[in-house]
């Protein structure tokens, strides 16, 4: 099942649990995805977002929700922090599981060997790589100093 039918039958679900909370949050994730598909049909794509761009919504709603929760926390806004902490987990039940540290470090490794990478110019084909790969199962802004560090 793809990951738009996943979040209707989620969005249907909490709606008849009279989960609000959990409700919003599907509401907010349709929302984006929506948002996106405008976007392309603008670009004279009438398919819509594809599963790989909605992994891609989705990681970006929880680095925001990441950023907006340390912003309540710094400001002594406890409630406002656990409500973005709440939302977070609501929509990481739709990511895939994130790799470890060590198994990003091996991914890294493999994609530098595939794409034959040998100095920091080519850091985008291996991230280009990495992408297609192991979109919404890394997060890309730790793994970018990470492929700087082993071509550099």
């Amino acid at each position: 099942m793809d990951l738009r039918h996943r979040i209707a039958d989620a969005l249907k679900d909490a709606m008849r649990a009279k989960d609000t909370e959990r409700l919003s949050t599907l509401r907010l994730i349709n929302a984006a995805i929506k948002d996106r598909d405008i976007a392309l049909r603008g670009d004279g794509n009438d398919d819509g977002a594809t599963n790989d761009e909605v992994l891609a919504i989705l990681g970006k709603m929880v680095k925001q929700r990441h950023e907006s929760a340390k912003a309540y926390e710094e400001g002594a806004r406890l409630e406002l922090a656990e409500k973005e902490l709440a939302e977070i987990k609501i929509i990481e039940d739709f990511l895939p599981k994130q790799l470890s540290a060590d198994e990003t470090a091996e991914a890294v490794k493999a994609a530098i060997a595939k794409v034959g990478a040998e100095s920091i110019r080519d850091m985008g084909k291996v991230m280009g790589e990495l992408k297609a790969n192991y979109m919404g199962r890394m997060d890309f802004g730790k793994v970018g100093p990470m492929v700087k560090d082993m071509l550099g």
